[in-house]
């Protein structure tokens, strides 16, 4: 009983619209209206900036994480790992389902991938640490936040079932559940990446201009 109440905590957690809220607050918009219509922090950054695509990128990882720390509540959990995982998940998991269909928002949500990262930062904080990387070194090369979620979310079983051996059944099977739920989730982006019309985030921008005018240089010459 304790348990099913604590899901349903974690789904109401994650239905907090973080970039509808900000959206509608402080621009009188709904961000679902623009970009990508989607209610996530990739399409905040490219509607409204970075800092606010920051801000909300960030409210809906603490989603996932706190959604997973509410395990603490049952301390009877504490001396059992592979029950506290799967518990930890299924909590994780309640709350990017809030997320993608928020009952604060008339259940249209984001692709979950944040809230998905802060998931997997409460329970396993390395492998997170390390998928992060993949995806900040993906998104500082092509700028493209949805290739560097994929290739994120394609490491992250890589991670749990190769390098770091993780022996708990049900998170093993969740790794793979999650790279194939980003994957099916993105096939729009991928269709757009695969004919080269997909957008870029504003970030590092002005790379991308010294590159172009290093070029025209060459081109001068």
């Amino acid at each position: 009983m304790k348990e099913a109440l604590l899901i349903l905590l974690a789904y109401l957690l994650g239905s907090i619209p973080t970039s509808v809220w900000i959206s509608r607050y402080f621009f009188e918009i709904d961000i679902r209206d623009y970009g990508s219509g989607n209610a996530g922090a990739t399409n905040t950054f490219r509607v409204l900036g970075k800092k606010w695509g920051t801000l909300v990128m960030i409210g809906d990882m603490l989603k996932g994480l706190l959604a997973v720390k509410l395990a603490l509540l049952l301390p009877y959990y504490q001396d059992n790992e592979v029950a506290l995982t799967t518990l930890e998940t299924g909590l994780g998991l309640a709350a990017v389902l809030g997320h993608i269909f928020p009952v604060w928002a008339d259940f249209r949500g984001g692709k979950g991938v944040a809230t998905l990262f802060g998931l997997i930062l409460g329970i396993s904080p390395w492998t997170a640490l390390s998928c992060s990387g993949i995806f900040l070194l993906v998104l500082y090369l092509t700028r493209f936040v949805s290739l560097s979620s994929i290739l994120a979310s394609v490491a992250f079983p890589v991670f749990i079932l190769v390098i770091f051996n993780v022996d708990n059944p049900i998170y093993r099977v969740f790794a793979v559940a999650v790279a194939l739920m980003v994957i099916l989730t993105h096939q729009k982006n991928i269709s757009r990446l695969l004919k080269g019309n997909e957008s870029k985030v504003p970030i590092l921008k002005y790379r991308d201009r010294r590159k172009e005018r290093k070029q025209f240089r060459e081109t001068e010459k």
